[in-house]
């Protein structure tokens, strides 16, 4: 239960309004997770919940407000909904009788953004159904949250897509850098943004991808690198950085060890590293007056020299020369501005793959640059060949 969501399938459960969505996630888990009523918009804002679904595993169920609501409040909560697709790995539409066209338009956009969908016939002890309901070619399932009709048959078919999707989702971060019995040195600052006590979330992940893998890692700071290494018998396998420790790293690691961030190892993991590598590259590119927009996917509390709001912009405005105007967005639903010379988006340990590919393919459908936290300290300091020497970029 305590597995990040952001390393959990989202499943969004959609549906017009009083179609059963909350009846559904309760007889899916067995449990009552959503409020349930009979009088219409019950559910106003998407709500997440972390659960176990068995027997696949650890999941987030993402109960959304109805698409046929109505009024301006209603319009609102229709497009909060619709959001939820950017960040869905699978798409449960819930179907109440007739299927209606915010049914259709919804299986139709689902289509087209390429997430796996599973059509929901809902009250089936109630609605007389054929035997192979059809919505927009989808074959659906009959089911009844009230009696348990078909639950199990569509619960099966949910663990069959996931399964067919987890190798993609749980790609790993080091299995392909680091060998069974390797090593694996880890630079962590421990700085005024360190939590007291712990680690953040990357370099926890990371310490687990490799133990996954078989392999070891010494965690050192950036102050004790030198004399880390000085101290090993071997050559590491590799030595990954906080990107904000790159040029102290760098000049310490010898040339011939491979050498990258964490940030970029996400980058790879949740997003399309060859993509935010062509991003980073549109630095040189920047003019006077460009707009570059700073994104993060969590809502943590700024503190001194952040990087996101300080640190990044200082090094752009050093490497580049120019009067640069920076904004900034934090949240997974936040809103992104089009009108930007380039995005420079954060590790996204915070956001699913899916929904960080979402932002990715948004940004550049629109021919807008983007690249991450580490890409563009690495680019702005001369070490960014070097820090992706590991991936074999062509």
């Amino acid at each position: 239960m305590k597995t990040p969501k952001s390393n959990r399938p989202h499943i969004g459960i959609f549906g017009r309004r009083n179609a059963g969505k909350s009846s559904l996630i309760n007889a899916i888990t067995n449990q009552e997770l959503s409020i349930v009523s009979d009088t219409p918009g019950t559910t106003t804002d998407p709500v997440e919940k972390a659960m176990e679904l068995l027997p696949f595993g650890p999941v987030v169920f993402i109960d959304t407000a109805g698409l046929d609501d109505v009024g301006e409040l209603g319009r609102l909560r229709t497009g909060r909904s619709l959001q939820v697709l950017e960040r869905t790995d699978l798409a449960l539409v819930v179907v109440d009788g007739e299927v209606a066209s915010a049914d259709l338009d919804l299986i139709n956009r689902l289509k087209e953004v390429d997430v796996p969908l599973v059509v929901v016939f809902n009250k089936a002890d109630v609605v007389q159904y054929a035997d192979n309901p059809k919505a927009a070619g989808e074959t659906g399932f009959p089911v009844s949250a009230r009696t348990g009709q078909g639950i199990r048959e569509l619960k099966e078919e949910m663990i069959r897509i996931l399964e067919k999707l987890s190798d993609e989702m749980n790609m790993s971060l080091t299995g392909d850098l680091v060998p069974p019995g390797g090593l694996a040195v880890l630079v962590v600052p421990i700085d005024k943004e360190a939590p007291a006590g712990r680690l953040i979330l990357p370099q926890v992940q990371t310490i687990r991808d490799l133990l996954d893998n078989d392999a070891f890692c010494m965690v050192v700071k950036d102050r004790e690198l030198y004399h880390a290494l000085e101290t090993l018998g071997r050559k590491p396998d590799i030595v990954i950085t906080d990107s904000q420790a790159f040029l102290k790293v760098g000049a310490d690691v010898p040339d011939d060890v491979p050498m990258t961030s964490f940030s970029i190892l996400f980058a790879r993991q949740k997003g399309d590293l060859s993509l935010l590598a062509e991003g980073a590259r549109a630095i040189d590119r920047l003019k006077d007056g460009d707009k570059v927009l700073i994104a993060e996917a969590c809502t943590h509390h700024a503190v001194g020299d952040d990087i996101g709001t300080v640190k990044i912009p200082r090094q752009l405005r050093q490497y580049t020369g120019r009067k640069l105007e920076f904004v900034f967005a934090k949240g997974k639903n936040a809103d992104l501005p089009a009108d930007i010379a380039l995005m420079i988006h954060c590790g996204a340990c915070m956001l699913n793959r899916r929904a960080m590919l979402s932002r990715l393919r948004n940004l550049s459908g629109q021919a807008i640059p983007v690249t991450n936290y580490g890409m563009a300290l690495a680019f702005t300091m001369g070490i960014f060949e070097r820090a992706l020497k590991p991936f074999n970029l062509s």
